[in-house]
């Protein structure tokens, strides 16, 4: 993350908090709009030096980065950067790739399906707007640790920790965070946490991309909370981790956008977390199927899911229907939803036709 952050503040962040937080005394004397001090002279009157957070690509600083009273090394500074990336880093990935996947991938008929919310559309974003902020609050201390220097991240290729690390930490990621949401989610769906926590995220029983943050705040943070402390325990290199980072976010989009491709034998696509949200405990995990069937709580999707034909046809509707309010009762007693109308359903039956 420091990388993100020198980026910005080199070509944003400086700027802004020189213009808020001016030094003073300023370590330069304005005359007509122009500062006749040069660069070496900012230099060597501010307390902080630049050191670039990488020796692939770096960031130079202008004047700008001399001309506060929080230099790049204020901690408050840092943390109060590192806050607002993550919140609008996250929400900018999100509205990006969820709707893409929604334009470009989500099978509209799920609109039509019995269990679809009225206005559904509009409460999964806004119930992922007011989250972000919160799960940006709970992420900054893990992010300005590592700015810091007390994680395992590092630079080049060449500092990896022995040799073909460089490619052995990609999967050793995938699974040490498969991993641990599994148990976290498992555990977010026992009485004690998932009415106050997890139920939030299960108002969606058929899904779309834009319900792929919308979570109670602590929720989102709990089942986020393997990525970041991954770099603590085990070496990463700081770029696969912004690209592991930029994956995590892409895979939550997909595997809500109702286009089941994986049929569940190995990864936890679309169709398998569809499972889950439509009869709860099934299906825990991330990415794979592994823990689900070491546990215990795997599902296959049924055939029908893969058919153009019967995927959202009457019967296949009617057969979810009946089980999904049956552990709707068990999991949360009276089922509060708005679904969509009957007229509605009348329109999906027409696919049997």
């Amino acid at each position: 993350m420091d990388i993100a952050l020198e980026l910005l503040d080199t070509y944003a962040l400086d700027w802004i908090y020189s213009a808020i937080l001016p030094a003073q005394p300023a370590p330069y004397n304005l005359k007509d709009g122009m500062s006749n001090m040069t660069m070496a002279d900012m230099q060597s009157a501010s307390p902080w030096q630049y050191k670039p957070a990488s020796n692939i690509i770096s960031f130079a600083p202008t004047d700008a980065a001399y001309t506060s009273q929080w230099t790049r090394d204020n901690v408050y500074r840092q943390t109060l950067s590192l806050f607002f990336i993550t919140w609008w880093a996250g929400a900018g990935i999100y509205f990006v790739v969820s709707t893409l996947s929604y334009i470009f991938v989500f099978d509209k008929t799920t609109f039509q399906h019995p269990k679809f919310l009225k206005n559904q559309i509009r409460m999964e974003i806004t119930q992922a707007v007011r989250a972000m902020p919160w799960i940006a609050v709970m992420t900054t201390p893990f992010f300005l640790a590592e700015v810091l220097g007390y994680s395992k991240l590092y630079d080049t290729l060449s500092d990896e920790p022995f040799p073909y690390y460089n490619w052995l930490q990609f999967p050793m990621f995938l699974l040490f965070t498969d991993f641990c949401i599994y148990f976290i989610h498992r555990a977010l769906h026992s009485p004690l946490l998932y009415k106050s926590l997890h139920k939030p995220h299960h108002k969606w029983i058929m899904p779309t991309p834009y319900a792929s943050v919308a979570f109670h705040p602590v929720d989102g943070f709990l089942q986020s909370l393997p990525y970041h402390l991954f770099p603590f325990i085990f070496p990463l290199q700081k770029f696969a981790y912004l690209a592991l980072f930029l994956f995590v976010q892409i895979w939550t989009v997909f595997i809500h956008d109702g286009e089941y491709v994986a049929n569940g034998t190995i990864l936890n696509g679309a169709a398998c977390h569809t499972m889950h949200h439509l009869y709860f405990n099934y299906n825990y995990g991330q990415y794979t199927t592994l823990w689900d069937r070491l546990g215990g709580s795997y599902r296959k999707p049924n055939e029908e899911l893969f058919r153009r034909d019967s995927k959202m046809g009457q019967k296949e509707w009617e057969r979810q229907v009946a089980e999904m309010e049956n552990r709707v009762k068990d999991a949360e007693g009276e089922d509060d939803r708005q679904y969509v109308s009957s007229k509605a359903v009348k329109v999906g039956s027409k696919k049997d036709n």
